[in-house]
């Protein structure tokens, strides 16, 4: 016979967040002394004491603590199976919301949501553009259902789709083409870099600033192109996003000794499979096919 109630947790852990009896009871819209009760009936159950008053202070027990750390697992994992019941009482979803890195190539998410929609044509979709930790921060606030990203991310599902090159442009008359010789970093460090900066709120990453002299922030990468086009600077852009401008000779590769070009994993991360709808599954299943004949790390 189970001793314990979610209820009792539910108020435990309260009391902990809050500080206190009568602190928890404005929180969770209970009686202090139903509170109170549950508590006490949470230590008689468990046979440890949760809780000491220290003067007017309610202090949480060393048990307490460890209590509270179990209690925490056990409240989060019938949050998840209500949310996944949630999911399966609404059947298909109404929104789809994909967070999608800018140097992912953007045909290909199109493809897979052009066949998605053919089969779920009354779901919504709504894509949001992002840049470096971008994506995962969306996700970890439960903006976005599934997103697309460089960085792998920490308690979530990180499916690697492909490696994406990164190549080291400037346009076809810019100065760096003109000195005749392998550059070096150094030799870059004396002309102007284009940065793209961190859509993250939380985080603040840079895409592979060198120390130049000069660099110019944007916060995309197709306005870092077109910077690039204006022979406004040098930078390491996709090659997917670049390869028609590098052959129609509009840009040319940088003639670096080392680095010319840089590689990077692309994942599709979600936090719990579980949660995902049918149509989520769908556009996993799709992207996956489409990026078979992409390379990954597995391959080199």
């Amino acid at each position: 016979m189970q001793k314990t109630t979610l209820e009792q947790w539910r108020m435990f852990k309260a009391v902990a967040d809050a500080g206190g009896f009568n602190q928890a009871s404005s929180h969770v819209h209970k009686s202090q002394s139903s509170i109170h009760n549950a508590v006490s009936n949470l230590e008689a159950a468990l046979g440890v004491k949760l809780f000491e008053v220290s003067g007017r202070k309610v202090v949480i027990t060393e048990a307490g603590n460890l209590m509270l750390r179990r209690g925490q697992y056990l409240l989060d994992e019938v949050s998840r199976i209500e949310d996944i019941a949630g999911s399966l009482n609404r059947g298909v979803e109404s929104e789809l919301r994909i967070a999608v890195d800018g140097a992912f190539p953007q045909s290909v998410v199109f493809q897979a949501l052009e066949r998605v929609s053919a089969i779920y044509p009354q779901v919504n979709i709504d894509i949001v553009d992002t840049v470096l930790s971008g994506t995962n921060e969306l996700i970890q606030e439960g903006l976005v259902d599934l997103g697309l990203s460089a960085f792998r991310m920490k308690n979530a599902l990180n499916d690697e789709i492909c490696r994406i090159e990164f190549v080291a442009v400037a346009h076809k008359n810019h100065p760096l083409h003109q000195l005749g010789y392998e550059l070096s970093y150094e030799d870059l460090k004396s002309y102007r870099q284009i940065i793209v900066r961190d859509s993250a709120l939380q985080t603040n990453r840079d895409s592979g600033w060198l120390g130049a002299e000069q660099r110019w922030k944007v916060g995309s990468l197709r306005a870092s192109v077109d910077l690039i086009v204006q022979g406004l600077g040098f930078a390491w852009l996709p090659l997917p996003m670049v390869s028609k401008l590098l052959e129609n000779g509009t840009l040319n590769r940088l003639p670096l000794k080392n680095g010319g070009v840089r590689s990077s994993s692309f994942y599709l991360n979600f936090k719990d499979q579980d949660k995902l709808g049918p149509v989520a599954r769908e556009f996993i299943g799709e992207l996956r096919l489409l990026t078979l004949d992409m390379p990954t790390s597995e391959e080199g």
